[in-house]
């Protein structure tokens, strides 16, 4: 293999064993292999810039790391995952760090009608399909392709899979800004009528992978929302949508996480962002953890945005743990999620935003996560020449 470095557009190459470099723009990518599944090689990508790091791995399109620096001078790994690919492997990985697709959330029943054609995909949590089904986006090694400082990653799913129409190929792209920005961006195209929701399932712990839930009840969330879909007992919509004004659900000011949860048990809420009319980019969500000074906040073009609190992972006294990086064992309400996308079960419901992608037609969807300290946010402002 090639070591590749640019730098201020002088190109060198360099022999070394099994890895590539970039650097672009104050922002480095390095290329290692991560695993052997089958035939496929999966690979993994470290983005680094003078702050941060982020590792994305080609199996399921999976965020496996995030490092970032606290307000005292402290970096550690803020999202849930796996030391190597058996781990992701395993029967009970919960989505860690994965693309979801091609139809992210749920579709009540395993079955919609698109233009007078039932179709019947396949079930995987009860009578319904959660997260594409048995072998969703996020079970596949995806074909990557770096230029410059930007991974896309490719995979074709085929007409019938996991009982969906069309052909579709999908293209995600992850790019680290020097900015501690990291977008995610997703484009796709179809044979055929089939609906699409597409996102990403990282599971964030700002106090630290390890820190459990005395880390995520330390948290405070504001989501950008005056509604969410209101859902039955099996967590599929009923088609209402309810205000979150005097609910245990309204986050357009700051709550801290933790007194909640153990008021109400866990979050697992599809929210629907507020956009006052504007197309693209909106504020969806900010997180803060106080005690180490990081923050995270999350802008997308997408109508909803799930926020989950990890609550199918094990409990405490579990027989059967899940074992995370460095040996951690990961527990309930031990980290959140905020999946932007579709409202979920789209497809079977007229009154939310239309989910179906037609031939012609290109699906897209654009997020960025932003990392920062409080302390930084303060110097900002001193610093700033409006002052």
């Amino acid at each position: 293999m090639l070591l590749w470095h640019i730098v201020a557009g002088l190109f060198c190459v360099i022999a070394t064993p099994r890895v590539q470099c970039w650097a672009v723009n104050d922002v480095t990518v390095v290329e290692d292999e991560y695993g052997i599944l089958g035939n496929q090689t999966v690979k993994r990508y470290t983005f680094s810039n003078s702050k941060m790091t982020v590792q994305i791995i080609t199996y399921g399109g999976r965020i496996s790391a995030i490092k970032v620096p606290d307000a005292h001078g402290g970096t550690q790994d803020v999202v849930l995952g796996f030391d190597n690919l058996k781990g992701f492997l395993q029967k009970n990985d919960p989505y860690f760090g994965a693309v979801i697709g091609r139809v992210a959330n749920r579709i009540g029943s395993a079955k919609f009608t698109l233009y007078g054609a039932q179709y019947n995909v396949t079930p995987n949590e009860g009578q319904n399909q959660l997260h594409g089904g048995l072998r969703g986006f996020d079970k596949v090694v995806w074909e990557p392709f770096l230029h410059k400082k930007k991974l896309t990653l490719s995979y074709v799913s085929v007409d019938g899979e996991e009982g969906f129409p069309g052909t579709v190929i999908t293209h995600v792209t992850y790019e680290l800004t020097p900015d501690n920005e990291l977008i995610f961006s997703v484009k796709a195209a179809t044979t055929k009528p089939t609906p699409i929701n597409i996102a990403n399932h990282a599971y964030f712990n700002l106090a630290g992978h390890a820190s459990g839930p005395n880390g995520l009840f330390q948290h405070v969330v504001s989501i950008n929302a005056d509604l969410y879909t209101a859902t039955d007992n099996q967590s599929i919509p009923t088609g209402e949508l309810v205000t979150v004004a005097g609910t245990d659900l309204d986050f357009r000011t700051p709550h801290q996480i933790g007194p909640l949860i153990q008021q109400r048990g866990g979050y697992d809420s599809n929210y629907c962002v507020n956009t006052d009319g504007h197309v693209g980019l909106v504020f969806v969500s900010r997180v803060v953890h106080p005690e180490s000074g990081r923050y995270l906040e999350i802008y997308s073009d997408q109508p909803g945005v799930q926020f989950y609190t990890g609550n199918g992972l094990p409990q405490q006294n579990s027989v059967d743990p899940l074992t995370g990086k460095g040996g951690v064992k990961y527990h309930q309400y031990g980290s959140f999620s905020l999946e932007t996308q579709n409202y979920p079960d789209a497809v079977n419901h007229r009154n939310f935003p239309s989910s179906i992608l037609n031939p012609g037609t290109i699906y897209s969807h654009t997020t960025i996560y932003k990392f920062g300290t409080t302390a930084e946010e303060r110097m900002s402002c001193h610093n700033s020449k409006y002052n």
